[in-house]
């Protein structure tokens, strides 16, 4: 008689990530930093999480473990029912292309090239350069329309140097959104602003949370701007935990 073959534990709806038992440590001279520390989280599609923490706390080692920027020294993480960690190293990197968006607190922008062409790396990264030329034209198009949603239609042909602080976030964001990502990962988005500007930046994200769905996983030191998030965690002493109200 035919043994029935065990089933795979059916995904809970709308579950989109989910990380377990992540750990991850760094050496320092003689002495091992264990800096995450068997990490649980799991994050339905839609959700806006801010992960709160003080300077130093491994937020920032948190969000690459979970946007496949870093492997985990303990645990995985499933990105839609599949574990990353059994992903190759082009998969990796078209998963991170394709199906992540990354807004960093210093902009990350090639200084050589101007707003528009920033906007369009991710593209032009996945596709030959056939594929990119056979579709340059709705991809620019594309490209224009995200950055005059930004507010940069008048600045497509300045370069990094050129714009203000705020105004070279903003083209970070079009680019994290140019492939639709399904998740975008900020990383202290507003930690290089000045309150004002800060503030935008963080309306910005409410913004495309709301208007369009998306998900977005966001660390910050600032309690102000964590409060904004449908859900906010707490990184102490290596775990994560649900913050006080």
């Amino acid at each position: 008689m035919t043994q029935p073959q065990p089933q795979a534990a059916p995904k809970p709806a709308g579950v989109i990530l989910k990380a377990f038992n992540l750990g991850k440590s760094f050496r320092m001279g003689d002495a091992v930093v264990h800096v995450l520390r068997k990490v649980e989280l799991t994050v339905t599609s839609g959700e806006f999480i801010a992960i709160e923490g003080r300077s130093g706390s491994g937020k920032s080692t948190l969000l690459h473990l979970l946007g496949a920027l870093d492997t985990a020294d303990t645990g995985d993480v499933e990105f839609d029912g599949e574990r990353i960690s059994s992903l190759g190293a082009t998969a990796r990197s078209r998963l991170r292309n394709t199906q992540f968006g990354f807004v960093f607190q210093f902009y990350h922008l090639l200084p050589e090239l101007n707003v528009l062409e920033n906007t369009l790396l991710g593209p032009m990264i996945e596709l030959s350069w056939s594929g990119f030329h056979q579709k340059k034209v709705a991809l620019r198009d594309r490209a224009r329309q995200l950055l005059t949603d930004l507010g940069l239609a008048d600045r497509l042909k300045h370069r990094p140097a050129h714009l203000s602080g705020g105004e070279r976030q903003r083209v970070a964001i079009a680019r994290a959104l140019m492939n639709h990502p399904r998740i975008l990962f900020a990383d202290e988005p507003t930690g290089n602003l000045d309150t004002e500007t800060g503030q935008q930046i963080m309306d910005l994200l409410e913004r495309l949370h709301r208007q369009s769905g998306q998900t977005v996983i966001m660390v910050t030191h600032d309690r102000t701007l964590a409060r904004k998030a449908d859900r906010v965690l707490l990184l102490k002493d290596g775990r994560l935990a649900q913050a006080d109200s």
